[in-house]
C-alpha cells in the first residue's frame, strides 16, 4: 500500500509522545498502567479492578514502523482480597492523577483470586496505514 501515514515524520513520532523513556521523551514524564473488570470508558476510569488499584509504570521502546511495544521489566500487581476478572488496561501519564492517555482489551480475560499476581507481558500501540 502506498497510502497512509508516514511512518518517519507522523506515526513514529507520534507514538514516541506517548511513551515516556529515552532521550525521544517529549509530552509524558511517565506512562503508568491500572488494571480494569471492563471497559474504562472515555475518560478511563470505569471499571477499576479492586485487588490492586495503583497504577504501574511501564517502559515502551522507540517507536518504529508505526508501533512502540513493552520494554525492560513487565509489570506486576498482586490481588490483595478480591475474587474479580481483569479485561481491561488504562494507561495514564502519571501515577496517581495526570491524564488517561489509551486503554485496551487483553486478548483474553483473566481469572484474578486473592493473593494472585497478573503480570502484563505485553504492551503494543501501533497506527496504520502506513505509507510504504
Amino acid at each position: 500500500m502506498t497510502v497512509g501515514i508516514s511512518t518517519v515524520n507522523v506515526a513514529n513520532a507520534w507514538l514516541n509522545c506517548i511513551r515516556a523513556s529515552g532521550a525521544t521523551r517529549t509530552v509524558v514524564a511517565g506512562t503508568f498502567v491500572k488494571l480494569h473488570t471492563g471497559d474504562p470508558g472515555a475518560a478511563g476510569a470505569g471499571n477499576a479492578a479492586a485487588g490492586d488499584t495503583t497504577r504501574k509504570a511501564v517502559t515502551q521502546a522507540a517507536a518504529a514502523s508505526g508501533a512502540i511495544a513493552l520494554n525492560g521489566t513487565p509489570p506486576v500487581w498482586t490481588n490483595g482480597g478480591t475474587s474479580e476478572s481483569i479485561s481491561h488496561i488504562s494507561v495514564w501519564d502519571d501515577v496517581s492523577a495526570g491524564n488517561f492517555l489509551y486503554s485496551a482489551e487483553l486478548d483474553d480475560a483473566q481469572a484474578w483470586a486473592t493473593g494472585n499476581t497478573f503480570t502484563l507481558d505485553t504492551l503494543g500501540v501501533s497506527l496504520a496505514p502506513l505509507a510504504a
